[in-house]
């Protein structure tokens, strides 16, 4: 009688050890899919958790010498970390698409709680001055990592 309660009790552990895979790996292919928040140049408040990641979208014109850089001051990378930067997927269908419609996309990592001023600057030469420069935007954000 001992080895059928091991066995109904053993029979119980599979089902609850396949149960548990089964929810991680439907997680993991739903957070795939749905991808990283992504907020616009007029999302200058974002807030998100420490580990999510995110994307910046910025208008773009790729047939120019002008490009999209994290300007100083830079962001405190224990709270906030850069990473691609790279132009957007296309736009959604139905939604006109030339070169002055083009985006561009910025890829951030939150490090760990805390509060991170990101400075965007899109300039043609970005060194000292850039931002005076003739055609030069800047975009700021602050975000927070709770």
């Amino acid at each position: 009688m001992e080895s059928s309660g091991i066995a109904r009790n053993s029979w119980a552990l599979v089902t609850v050890v396949a149960v548990a895979a089964l929810l991680i790996a439907l997680y993991t292919v739903i957070s795939q899919l749905s991808g990283p928040a992504v907020y616009g140049p007029d999302d200058t408040e974002i807030t998100v958790s420490a580990g999510d990641r995110f994307t910046i979208e910025v208008p773009d014109a790729p047939d120019d010498a002008f490009h999209w850089i994290v300007a100083d001051p830079r962001p405190d990378p224990a709270v906030l970390k850069a990473g691609a930067n790279r132009p957007a997927p296309d736009d959604p269908p139905g939604r006109p698409s030339s070169s002055d419609r083009a985006s561009r996309a910025l890829d951030f990592e939150a490090v760990r709680p805390g509060r991170a001023d990101l400075r965007l600057l899109y300039c043609r030469r970005c060194m000292t001055g850039a931002a005076d420069e003739p055609g030069a935007r800047t975009l700021n954000f602050r975000i927070m990592v709770r």
